[in-house]
């Protein structure tokens, strides 16, 4: 019965490989053993669970409704056993090791996240801290896959799968050099007085130029864009030495640049920064404590 336990238990965990991954190939890699042996473990699992649990399209492999129903189950069993020694020591009271991975786009790592790493490593200098740098969708991906244990960073449209928990709003504004004409005007900037100056924006892809530009098409006001430049660092420098004006969200203003920032908030919503999880994932000690700082009531919330 024991060894039976056993084997229940590594059938579970290779399937739930196989799930985040939807390769058998990949998992294979993951888990250190041949690809024969994860199909003969996958079908082992089959029959004693009596349902269909993948589909096969080559070397691709989906989730049944079936499949799914049952990683939804094991999937916190298994990251519970895997994170077991850490729960164990944290339990304890020491939280001496472990890792903790978390996905974030350029502005967020840049902009928001370095007072909170800086807290949660002068609390525990023996966690290893994976930031992942992720544009668009990767960073959704790599959560519903549990590559990280949490994201962080705007997001528009929350599918039924993920928990969304804002922790802090920014407003959009207007940048321009210090001597431009808009830094003169004494009164409330319109699109209109904006849309004859080249806009800076960061590329056509983001979610910054799809903004711009729904406002401006919104109210029928033509624009044009002089540059385009990843990352709002170069955008502000560009601005800086007199090139164009942009259109930025406020976190990533330092008060070190020699620039005029003027709101627009009658035009542009303000956009939230929050933190990113999959619906019941299980979360390891170390990123409890991390997700705590932002949002103490986190865990008493319905995940």
């Amino acid at each position: 019965m024991h060894y039976y336990k056993q084997t229940r238990y590594k059938l579970l965990r290779t399937f739930c490989v196989v799930a985040q991954k939807e390769n058998i190939t990949h998992a294979a890699d993951q888990l250190h053993i041949s690809q024969p042996t994860v199909s003969l473990q996958i079908q082992a699992l089959e029959r004693e669970m009596g349902e269909k649990l993948l589909e096969r399209r080559g070397p691709s492999v989906r989730l049944t409704p079936e499949g799914k129903i049952l990683y939804q189950l094991v999937q916190p069993i298994a990251a519970g056993i895997d994170s077991l020694k850490e729960t164990f020591a944290a339990s304890l009271g020491k939280m001496e090791q472990g890792e903790l991975n978390i996905a974030a786009g350029q502005s967020t790592a840049l902009y928001v996240l370095p007072k909170y790493l800086e807290r949660f490593y002068a609390a525990y200098p023996g966690i290893r801290i994976n930031l992942h740098n992720v544009e668009g969708q990767s960073g959704m991906k790599k959560l519903l896959e549990d590559q990280v244990d949490l994201a962080i960073g705007p997001l528009l449209q929350i599918p039924d799968t993920i928990v969304y928990k804002p922790f802090a709003s920014f407003g959009s504004i207007l940048i321009t050099p210090e001597t431009h004409p808009l830094a003169a005007l004494q009164r409330p900037i319109t699109l209109e007085d904006i849309g004859p100056y080249g806009l800076i924006l960061p590329p056509r892809n983001m979610s910054t130029w799809r903004m711009v530009d729904t406002v401006f098409r919104q109210h029928e006001v033509p624009y044009s864009v002089a540059m385009e430049a990843g990352g709002w660092e170069i955008v502000k420098r560009y601005v800086e030495m007199g090139l164009g004006v942009s259109i930025v969200t406020e976190v990533c203003l330092t008060g070190n640049e020699k620039i005029v920032a003027i709101p627009l908030k009658d035009y542009f919503p303000s956009r939230s920064y929050g933190l990113i999880a999959r619906r019941g994932k299980f979360f390891t000690p170390q990123a409890k404590r991390f997700i705590e700082m932002f949002d103490e009531s986190f865990f008493m919330d319905d995940m």
